[in-house]
Parts: structure tokens; sequence; C-alpha cells
């Protein structure tokens, strides 16, 4: 069986507050996009000689590290311990979502693990129950049971739906080749309350949304990496209406009014990608 776990942009980023536990406290909407990877399941053969129930072999971007730790082996993990019977399974992921951009690729994947490994085995769990699982792996891994747009607080598992559509306009998203490392990016963070609550700045016309939509992760990541800030600037001189980072870094992306076709050519070398909402 296959899925295709889609990205996220978020639109507004607000660093709250620092907590006890040392996390801090976000406001942030998630809205999906549709750069997509592919997630693919299959029963692994009884013969099959395998000291793992869950392999996984991951194609097109290369992810450093132990694939047992992968979210998407760890989805599986975590509903095997309450689901004995779930049998061993060979998982293909092919990545199409930039890593460490900021769009929750990891998070999507092992958020349609869970629905997959739900659908094919019939395990006859609600979206509630799935959220709860997905919650469990990370702050945003929830939103994708249903890849509906939300606002989100706390560290980002705190959501509820809101009414926003963009259909009609179009995203071009870029994506250089420079990681930012979640430490980094919060390094030169100083929590606050905006001026503006993002739910709400989102409810306006999107033109409003330059003055109003921060994501308070610009400041330190555009300041160690200059580079990002100036795609950021190029989105806005090409036309886009609004333009941000997405979550942490380093994607950026620009919502334009028409189809941005030239994207690809002004930034050669880059990741990028256009679409209708």
């Amino acid at each position: 069986m296959i899925t295709f776990p889609i990205a996220k942009i978020n639109l507004g980023l607000n660093v709250v507050e620092k907590r006890p536990d040392g996390y801090h406290n976000l406001q942030t909407v998630f809205y999906p996009i549709a750069i997509k990877d592919a997630l693919e399941v299959q029963a692994m053969d009884e013969g099959f000689p395998s000291d793992v129930d869950c392999d996984l072999k991951v194609t097109n971007i290369v992810i450093e590290g132990d694939e047992q730790k992968n979210l998407v082996v760890r989805a599986y993990k975590l509903l095997k311990e309450d689901y004995p019977t779930l049998p061993r399974i060979h998982t293909h992921l092919w990545k199409g979502i930039p890593t460490q951009a900021g769009m929750g690729g990891g998070s999507s994947d092992c958020a349609y693990m869970i629905t997959l490994l739900n659908k094919m085995f019939q395990l006859g769990l609600s979206d509630e129950q799935m959220i709860g699982y997905a919650a469990r792996l990370g702050a945003d891994c929830a939103f994708f049971i249903k890849s509906e747009p939300c606002y989100a607080e706390g560290i980002g598992e705190k959501m509820q739906p809101i009414a926003l559509s963009l259909k009609g306009w179009y995203i071009g998203v870029v994506r250089p080749d420079i990681p930012v490392p979640t430490k980094e990016a919060f390094s030169r963070i100083h929590p606050h309350y905006p001026a503006v609550n993002c739910k709400e700045a989102v409810m306006q016309p999107v033109e409003t949304w330059k003055d109003t939509l921060v994501n308070d992760f610009e400041e330190s990541v555009f300041a160690l990496h200059p580079e990002i800030g100036a795609i950021k600037d190029e989105l806005y001189k090409m036309g886009a209406t609004y333009a941000a980072m997405s979550g942490s870094g380093s994607a950026l992306f620009g919502l334009f009014k028409e189809k941005p076709d030239f994207l690809s050519g002004h930034f050669s070398g880059m990741f990028t990608f256009v679409g209708e909402l």
C-alpha cells in the first residue's frame, strides 16, 4: 500500500514564552501544501531473514542516521506496542520534501505511516486516537493526521481547526542548500507575544499579512545566514504579496496572485516548487 505525505508551511510563527521544562511555547498557523513524499509499505515474507520488524529504505534524498530511529519506524514500533499482531513490514520512503527546511517532512511521514498502518491492517483507530499516537512522536506530527489548516499553541501540539482557504493563490517555495539546526534557530530568540495573534492575522486579506504576520525565527536565522534573508527579499521583488520563512528554516515561500513560473530559473541550483493552493 502506498500513501503520499505532504508538507506544511507556517503562516506566522511566534515564540511567546520559555517553559519551565526548557521548551518554548509557540503560536502558529499550519497550512498544508502539495510538496510530497511517497511512502510504501509491504508485508514482510515470513521466511525473510531479518532481525528487525520494520526495515526502511530511503531514496531520492539522503537521510543520515540509524534507520531504526527514523520517525517512520518509530511510528510502527509505537503501534506495535499496543497491536502486537502487526506483521513485519518492508518500508520504502521516497523523499520529495526537503529536509531541515521547516516544512515538516519527517513529521508528515510518521503521521501518514500511522494512517497507512491503520488502514492496511484494519486497526480501527479513530482520528483522535491516531492524533494521540502522532503527538507522542513530535509536536507537529499530529497536524498531519488530518492535514487541514489549524492554529497551534504550546510546543505545536495544541491545535484547533480554522476556516482558512488560500484557494486561487499560487505558492513558490525556495530551499537553499543551507541546513538550519533547530538549536541554532533558537540561539537568538527573545520570547514575546506578538502585536497581532497569527490566528487573527490570517483571517484578514493576504495583502495585509506583510505588516502583521511574523516568523520570529527569521531574525536569528537571517543574522546567521544573510543569504537566506536575501531570498525573502527576492521573492518580494519578484511580485510576492507575502513572503516568509517556514518553521525554523531554511525554506522560504511566497504567495503570488499570478503563477511564478520563473522561480526555478531565478534560483538555479536550489530546490524550488511552484503550485496552486
